[in-house]
């Protein structure tokens, strides 16, 4: 299996980052097999979803309605609301697989896979690629 960790810097604030063209650059020429991206974080998640039609403006308003910033969480360090973002990984995720094929991702005409990170406290993040080839 091929492997490979790349880092990105999400910031602080809540953010959907696009890693399909990282993702598809990963496979490419690589043949069929199958794309494994993986976070190895507690507070944050991969998702398979439209970008750019509003649709990651709306999941950061979900988890924001579902996970809102505020005190009610038991794990408490860190900014206000830390703990939900110790929770999202239970409805978003750290993973996802993606069949490749001839060394192309085979997502849907609207499909990204996106990290989703509402923990402002860490700035910088993690993703491991792996293909296993078919």
């Amino acid at each position: 299996m091929d492997t490979e960790t790349r880092t990105y810097r999400t910031g602080d604030r809540d953010v959907v980052l696009d890693l399909t063209r990282d993702c598809a650059n990963f496979v490419a020429e690589r043949g069929d097999g199958l794309l494994h991206v993986f976070v190895p974080h507690a507070t944050c998640g991969l998702a398979i979803l439209e970008t750019g039609a509003g649709s990651d403006d709306d999941l950061l308003s979900a988890l924001g309605t579902l996970l809102p910033a505020d005190d009610r969480w038991l794990h408490r360090h860190g900014s206000r609301g830390h703990g939900r973002s110790h929770v999202l990984p239970a409805l978003v995720p750290p993973y996802a697989s993606v069949p490749v094929l001839d060394g192309h991702l085979a997502l849907g005409t609207w499909q990204s896979i996106c990290l989703v990170d509402l923990n402002v406290d860490n700035h910088e993040r993690e993703v491991r690629f792996s293909f296993l080839a078919g």
